[in-house]
């Protein structure tokens, strides 16, 4: 999945010579915690929440409210901004996009094509990606295996599934935190008859190892047995 088919494409900008209070101003209205600042339409670089209360917080216990304000209308965000700030480009992966924040330790980056912010891409957009992978928005059952990890060890639980009836979902596999040999399977369903819900378990159960079930509709949880 590319960063153009997901990231927000109402950017809000501000110019460099933009006071803090313009910006505050601007990020409550808005709800955001990170803005592209902009010269002459081309980035020069971003603003955060975490920015703009550093640079108010060394000053804000020794003044009263209004000379805060004075401040605050005096101090050009071209003096907080990051320079030369992250960004990625709207045909990279939201995977790669996901790795990149999570190793600059950042909330959200401008999505930059020729030099012009055409979209920001932030956590709000990763959380909806990773409720569309899952299909959790959509509530059902999710089943979680730990599996071999060879050719056919998903099939094998697919197959039973699909005797069962309902809908597969969605299917997520990993073999991170795994035990060596073996990977994470997560499987969401959509519309199983009740009363085939316990054989079908029975059946996971008596070929693969089943971990747990969720099941968002009835709010039942049902844990098994996960060590080796």
């Amino acid at each position: 999945m590319l960063v153009r088919e997901w990231m927000n494409r109402n950017v809000v900008t501000v110019e460099a010579v933009a006071s803090m209070s313009e910006v505050a101003r601007l990020m409550k209205e808005k709800c955001v915690l990170m803005v592209p600042v902009t010269d002459s339409g081309r980035l020069v670089g971003v603003v955060t929440d975490r920015d703009m209360k550093r640079a108010s917080a060394s000053d804000a216990s020794t003044l009263d409210v209004h000379e805060l304000l004075y401040l605050l209308e005096r101090i050009k965000i071209r003096e907080i901004m990051s320079t030369n700030p992250v960004t990625v480009g709207p045909l990279e992966t939201v995977e790669e996009t996901a790795q990149l924040l999570l190793e600059k330790n950042i909330s959200g980056a401008p999505v930059v094509e020729h030099g012009r912010v055409v979209g920001t891409i932030s956590q709000r957009e990763l959380f909806k990606v990773l409720i569309s992978l899952t299909g959790v928005g959509r509530k059902g059952i999710q089943f979680a295996f730990l599996l071999d990890d060879q050719p056919g060890s998903i099939r094998d639980v697919t197959d039973i599934m699909r005797r069962f009836g309902g809908r597969m979902m969605s299917t997520l596999t990993t073999s991170d935190r795994a035990p060596l040999g073996k990977h994470y399977a997560y499987i969401r369903m959509h519309h199983v008859d009740e009363s085939r819900l316990e054989p079908l378990k029975f059946e996971l159960g008596r070929k693969s190892r089943l971990l747990y079930v969720i099941d968002q509709e009835s709010g039942r949880r049902e844990f098994f047995d996960e060590t080796e």
